[in-house]
């Protein structure tokens, strides 16, 4: 049906506009997979900042030895979108348990009957966030995603873009966030990989190096069953702009049986 090609390409094509990309309240990079259909899956994501920022900056709270969890519920309307929706909250020294903010995420993916040699899909993400946990309170994310099994191999590409509507990074325009990651089955129930984060800056100019947040995380990833989810990494700040060491969990259960998928495939 052709109004399914519009949709999908439509959002696919529509990526002007964006803030940072990943935080550390939810530190992920994306397989290009959505929910089944009829289908929500419940993620908890739990990040502690072993050594972080000590001082305020920017009217931002430090982060040294904070707690973040995140609940991300997302639900699977079709077999190439789904919906999905974030609860951000902080436990950290002097501040006690807060609310932090919420954000949106919808989300379309490259139906498998198009037979495509990669995983494609593209989400957009879009909320608030307290001052005195984020620079930038009103952001917009689009994130492109593009990944691949190969074997025991996987592979993906997450080129990010971030603006802001309100906040330290409003009049930058859009600001490039790729993120990238690669890991190995040693066994079927385990992978093990390496996850990469950064923010390179707006596009007009990008940021210079000891200005940009580079990570990199080992991580594993557990695979018992098809309806949970398991990850578990280490990240590693590599300079003075982000974090030096935090340990990440997101822990995953899909409930709800998918539904059969359509009689008619979509035609590309």
């Amino acid at each position: 049906m052709w109004i399914k090609e519009i949709l999908v390409f439509s959002i696919f094509l529509s990526t002007p506009l964006l803030m940072w990309s990943q935080d550390n309240y939810e530190i992920q990079v994306y397989g290009s997979e959505t929910v089944p259909q009829g289908c929500t899956m419940f993620e908890l994501h739990s990040n502690y900042t072993i050594n972080g920022f000590k001082d305020t900056i920017d009217g931002v709270w430090p982060t040294d030895k904070a707690i973040h969890e995140t609940v991300e519920i997302t639900h699977g309307f079709t077999p190439w979108f789904e919906v999905g929706f974030y609860q951000f909250t902080a436990i950290d020294q002097g501040h006690g348990f807060a609310y932090v903010g919420n954000h949106i995420r919808p989300r379309v993916a490259v139906p498998q009957e198009w037979k495509w040699p990669v995983g494609a899909s593209m989400s957009l993400e879009f909320g608030y966030q307290r001052k005195e946990y984020s620079s930038d309170t009103w952001t917009l994310e689009i994130r492109p995603i593009v990944d691949k099994q190969a074997g025991k191999w996987y592979f993906s590409f997450n080129p990010a873009m971030d603006y802001s509507f309100q906040g330290a990074t409003h009049n930058q325009g859009l600001i490039f966030s790729p993120d990238f990651k690669f890991s190995y089955a040693i066994v079927p129930v385990l992978q093990i990989g390496l996850e990469y984060y950064n923010s390179l800056g707006p596009f007009s100019q990008f940021s210079g190096i000891n200005q940009q947040p580079h990570q990199l995380a080992l991580a594993l990833d557990f695979n018992f069953s098809p309806v949970w989810e398991l990850n578990i990494g280490y990240v590693k700040g590599l300079t003075a702009y982000v974090e030096r060491d935090i340990f990440k969990v997101i822990l995953g259960r899909q409930i709800g049986k998918p539904k059969q998928k359509e009689s008619q495939p979509p035609t590309q």
